[in-house]
């Protein structure tokens, strides 16, 4: 499973916070009450920590939860922005994908070169009230 925009940035935020206090992960690790192990998937973004962990990261980091999740800007977090791809998990995206799994290959093909027109050749919208 791919991690998560959130993963990732408190994985960076925790190794480069313990790398500027000197620390290793075993160390940070003890500090935080967490099984090095752990500590080590946090850092990878290969984990989501609990709130009961992130608390105690905030305190074992020295930082303050803000600080810790991003949100020390007035901007939102990088994290927070949806990916550009967002709407591939619509519904409707879900569904227009189960329907086109059914296709034979000329209706997919047909499908395709209609697709590839309507992106080509978009169509303008009537104004309203007429």
């Amino acid at each position: 499973m791919m991690p998560t925009a959130l993963q990732r940035h408190l994985g960076k935020v925790a190794r480069d916070t313990r790398l500027r206090l000197g620390l290793t992960q075993a160390q940070m690790a003890r500090r935080a009450s967490l099984a090095p192990v752990v500590y080590g998937r946090i850092e990878r973004a290969r984990m989501m920590p609990s709130v009961s962990t992130l608390l105690r990261l905030c305190g074992a980091l020295e930082l303050d939860a803000n600080t810790l999740l991003g949100f020390s800007s007035r901007a939102p977090p990088s994290w927070l922005a949806p990916p550009e791809d967002a709407a591939d998990g619509t519904p409707e995206v879900r569904q227009l994908r189960r329907a086109i799994r059914t296709l034979t290959e000329r209706q997919l093909a047909a499908l395709a070169t209609l697709a590839r027109s309507m992106v080509a050749h978009p169509r303008k919208r009537a104004p309203r009230g007429r």
